[in-house]
Order: structure tokens, then C-alpha cells, then sequence
């Protein structure tokens, strides 16, 4: 399998007026994991859908390999996006589990029958439910299973574990690495329940209001990323030249998250802490502090 890229340049979308992305640069390189993490209509399923070549775009360019995906079978082969199912949805009117599965079958170039069987039985789906009658954990299982049973080079998931318990979430996460690890494929996955799944990014791309507010290696990420608090004058001195956000005073002391380049060790002092950062709170001090939601 050889190393492909997946990248759009200066995408664009908008529907009517309203532009929901600007102008993005992103590439995906082949062999990762990715995390893909925003707000509710931070564009994030629009994004993915243009890269799929769901939905067209307004401007730029999306190439797999340097050829341009849209009404490109050849690159499009390599491509899937499993999008979350709304069992109510006319598309979905009367089908069965199995009746999808035959469709998918026969619709997707490399399709593995023998893999989307063992991952009925493991998540112990009755293929013979319509689709219109399966609960929300039961609909996201069958999102699950067309994406690793598409073994598409870059496959898509968008909020594969909606509706899963904590058993099943945790089932989900050791079965997509384990496919992982075994085909090297590329996985993006769009989701809201970040700290459980941080472990299994590579990299992390923060999507705020259109645009790409970080893309980034997790583990780098974290190791380079503190809460800082102390006296106000202490920790105006520390932060000097260092990226911060979120920064607040309390009375005579301050807080707020600090980031530092690679090579530079900052250390506590008696009138300073620093705490380390999840992910899930990384991203609250980025895009969580402003009271207007898309």
C-alpha cells in the first residue's frame, strides 16, 4: 500500500449566503488516526462530506495523490465516509440491516464480507431489523461496521459512538485499532466524547467556526501545554513570549493555559503551578469560552 496524501487547499463551502467553511488548508497523510474535534456547527460533517466527495464544493481544491477527487471513481475508491444514520429518514424507509449491508456490497470496490460478518456477531446486530426500528447505540454500530468493512485507504467516521454504552464505546476503540495496526489505513473520527478517545489519536485537528484552528501531534500537544495560576505579576513574567488562552484574574492572582515550544522545560516556582492539561480541556480553553454557539 503505498504512503498517499489526502489534502484540500483553500476549501470553501457555502449554502446560499451563509459560508460554513473558509478557506481550508489540511492535509492527511496516510497511516493515522486522526481526531477531528469541534463545537456543534463548527463544520466539521460538512468537511468531511466535501472530502468524500458527498457534497460538492463552492471553492478550492481536494486531491488524493494530486488527482482531484470529485467525479474521480479511481480516487474515490479510496475514500468512504460513514455517516451517522437517521433511522426516520426517507433513504431508510423499510430497509433492512441486511438489505444495507447487500448495498454496501455491492458498492464499495473492496468491501470485506468475512469482517462486517464477525463485526455483526460481535456487536450481536439482528440483520434482519429494519433500520427504521434500531435504537441509536444499534444505528451507530452499523456506521461502524460499513466503515471498517469498507477498507477504504481514508475512511471516515463521524460521532461513531452516539447512542453506545461504555462497554461498547471501549469495544469500538480496541476493534478500530486493531484494524489499525493491521491494514495502516487512515481513520478520521469526528467526535464529541474526547478524553476516551485521545489515546487513539495520532493527531488532533481542532475545527472552530470554518476554520482549522490546530492540527497537531496529540502526545506533542499535551507534553507542551499547562493551566498556569499564581500571582498576577509572577505569571505575567512566566508567560512572555509562550502562547496563552483563556487567561482570567482573581483578585491579585491569574490562570489560564500556557503552551511552550518544543525544547523548553518551564518549571513551578513557589509562586507558580502548572498543571497538566487533557484534551478534552485544551480544547475548552481554545473554542469553549465564548458564549455564542453556531
Amino acid at each position: 500500500m503505498k504512503n498517499s496524501v489526502l489534502e484540500c487547499k483553500e476549501l470553501t463551502k457555502k449554502y446560499g449566503k451563509k459560508e460554513v467553511l473558509h478557506s481550508l488548508n489540511l492535509k492527511l497523510e496516510q497511516g493515522k488516526i486522526y481526531g477531528l474535534i469541534g463545537r456543534n456547527g463548527a463544520g466539521k460533517t460538512t468537511l468531511l462530506s466535501l472530502l468524500s466527495a458527498q457534497n460538492p464544493k463552492t471553492q478550492g481544491e481536494i486531491l488524493l495523490d494530486g488527482q482531484n477527487v470529485w467525479e474521480n471513481q479511481e480516487a474515490l475508491k479510496h475514500i468512504y465516509f460513514s455517516r451517522e444514520i437517521n433511522p426516520n429518514s426517507t433513504v431508510y424507509s423499510g430497509l433492512k440491516v441486511k438489505e444495507l449491508l447487500k448495498i454496501a456490497a455491492a458498492y464499495l470496490p473492496d468491501w470485506d464480507k468475512e469482517m462486517a460478518n464477525s463485526l455483526i456477531q460481535f456487536f450481536h446486530l439482528d440483520v434482519k431489523k429494519r433500520i427504521s426500528k434500531l435504537s441509536k447505540g444499534m444505528t451507530s454500530m452499523i456506521t461502524i461496521i460499513l466503515a471498517l468493512a469498507s477498507k477504504a485507504e481514508f475512511t471516515f467516521l463521524d460521532e461513531p459512538v452516539a447512542g453506545l454504552d461504555v462497554v461498547a464505546r471501549e469495544q469500538f476503540y480496541r476493534v478500530l485499532l486493531e484494524e489499525f495496526t493491521e491494514s495502516g489505513r487512515t481513520f478520521v473520527v469526528s467526535t464529541h466524547i474526547i478524553e476516551e478517545a485521545a489515546d487513539l489519536f495520532e493527531e488532533v485537528i481542532f475545527l472552530h467556526k470554518g476554520e482549522i484552528l490546530l492540527k497537531e501531534n496529540t502526545q506533542e500537544l499535551l507534553e507542551h501545554t499547562a493551566y498556569i495560576s499564581g500571582k498576577a505579576e509572577e505569571v505575567e513574567a512566566f508567560i512572555k513570549g509562550k502562547q496563552v488562552y483563556g487567561l482570567e484574574t482573581i483578585g491579585r492572582s491569574k490562570g489560564g493555559m500556557v503552551r511552550w515550544s518544543e525544547g523548553e522545560e518551564p518549571e513551578a516556582t513557589e509562586d507558580i503551578t502548572l498543571q497538566k492539561m487533557h484534551l478534552q480541556k485544551i480544547f475548552i480553553s481554545l473554542c469553549g469560552r465564548e458564549d455564542d454557539v453556531e
